[in-house]
Parts: C-alpha cells; structure tokens; sequence
C-alpha cells in the first residue's frame, strides 16, 4: 500500500528529522486501519518515540524498515512537543498500545480476527487469557510466541496467513519488529500488521503501565525506568539527551532558513 499510501484518507505529514510522520489523532488512527481491513489492503503500521528517533539515526536497517510503513504515528509524547516547537504541529500522541486497544475493541465489534507473535510463552499464554476476558466475541485466529529461531521466521509467516488474520500485533522490541514487518509483512495476509513492543507484557499484567497523569505530562518514560532503573536508567538517559540534542539542531536550522527567506 505504500506507493498509493492511505488512499481516500486527506491529511497532513509532517517531516520530523526525515521522517514522515502523519498527523492523525487516536480516533483516525483507528478508522485508518480499519478501513484497510475493510478493504482488504496492506497496511503497515509504525510508531516513532525519542529512542527510536535516535536509534533510526544510526540504524540504516531500522530506518529503512520504520519508513517502508504505510501509517507512522507519534508514540512518545517527546516527538508531539517537538512537532509543536518545530511548528510541524501533531495533534496528539499515538502510542503504539493505546491504538492496539482500540484496534481490539473494534475488532471485536467488527467481527475481524487477529493474531498475536511475540512475548515469552507464559507472559503470551496470559495475556491470551485476559483480552479473550476482555472481549469474549473476540476472533484470535492465533499467537507464536516471540523467542524463535531466524530460520522459523518464514514458516511462522505462513502459519499466520494460514489463520487468516485480519489484524497482526506483534510484541517484540525494535529492531526486530520492524524488520519483520518490513520482511514478512505482506506474506502473513494480514490487512493491518501493527508492532506494539512490550504491550504484551502490560496487557498480561507482567508490567504495570504509568498512571494516566504520568502519560499526559510526557513522564510515561520515567514510570518504567523507576520500575527497572537498572536495565532502562542508562539507556533512556542517553537517548533522550540526544534526542534534545536532534531537536535542538533542527530547530536551529529551520531558525536560520526562516530568517535566509526574509532576506532574499
């Protein structure tokens, strides 16, 4: 779907340090994909947050496979204030598990199966558990776990066309989501292929998701390091100083283009 990307939906892109990021608030996120469904079209999703924005800059793979999506959408609330700064404005963040809610809820309204690959067996077998307690009319024409071999890949993509998926979540962490949705996205059948990261993990009740406050005020990011200090302390402190550094630069730039244009 990519070359004749989101057909009947008008809306604005906006180019954030290369990438094309769409405009959407929740809402038309959903209908978005669900129109896919609908008309039984590819469509791939992407979310870029600060730490993947930085990583996309030293990652080619990462970068190529993040761009190849028909739908990018903000995940952090870090990109939407840069969007404004940047007067590249995003109505609202997007995040990668508040629209594989959604998407589940109209799913089940819906009538559309899904499929989920990812996580640890035990955390997948629960989180199967809970969202089928959740929306018990809903179709799940599958789940893989996540911890396999590269040479199953192949064969995993076809177990999920052979389902006959509608919708495709996939709860690994970058790059490998991306690159699979990149790789074997069209070969699973699926109409909408969505990589939702450690959703899995939230929806299985392993990991606590920060409070509704936290997420407004952008701090979504602090919550989970103050749960594993150890693991995240580090790299969140790194990645958000460049991603300040990206937007610092930016900003400069597009200062200096500004003030270029008044002059000629």
């Amino acid at each position: 779907m990519q070359a004749d990307r989101l057909v009947g939906r008008e809306h604005t892109r906006h180019d954030l340090f290369g990438i094309p990021v769409d405009a959407l608030s929740l809402g038309e996120a959903v209908e978005v994909c669900m129109d896919a469904v609908d008309r039984g079209e590819l469509l791939e999703v992407g979310v870029v947050n600060a730490a993947k924005i930085v990583k996309m800059c030293q990652d080619a793979a990462l970068r190529d496979a993040v761009l190849g999506c028909d739908l990018i959408v903000a995940d952090g609330q870090s990109v939407v204030w840069a969007s404004r700064l940047l007067h590249r404005r995003l109505p609202e963040r997007v995040a990668g598990i508040d629209l594989f809610q959604r998407l589940l809820y109209m799913a089940e309204v819906e009538d559309r199966s899904v499929y989920f690959l990812g996580a640890r067996p035990e955390v997948l077998e629960r989180m199967v558990e809970r969202v089928g307690a959740q929306h018990p009319d809903l179709r799940i024409a599958g789940s893989h776990h996540g911890y396999y071999c590269e040479d199953e890949t192949a064969a995993i993509a076809e177990a999920v066309k052979a389902s006959g998926a509608d919708l495709l979540f996939l709860g690994m962490t970058s790059p490998k989501k991306e690159v699979f949705v990149a790789t074997y996205g069209a070969r699973t059948g699926a109409k909408v292929v969505h990589g939702v990261g450690g959703s899995f993990d939230v929806l299985a009740g392993v990991v606590q998701r920060a409070p509704l406050i936290w997420q407004r005020m952008g701090f979504e990011w602090l919550y989970r390091v103050l749960q594993e200090p150890r693991r995240l302390g580090g790299r969140y402190l790194t990645t958000n100083v460049a991603f300040v550094r990206l937007v610092a630069r930016e900003w400069a730039r597009s200062a200096r283009s500004a003030r270029a244009g008044k002059t000629n």
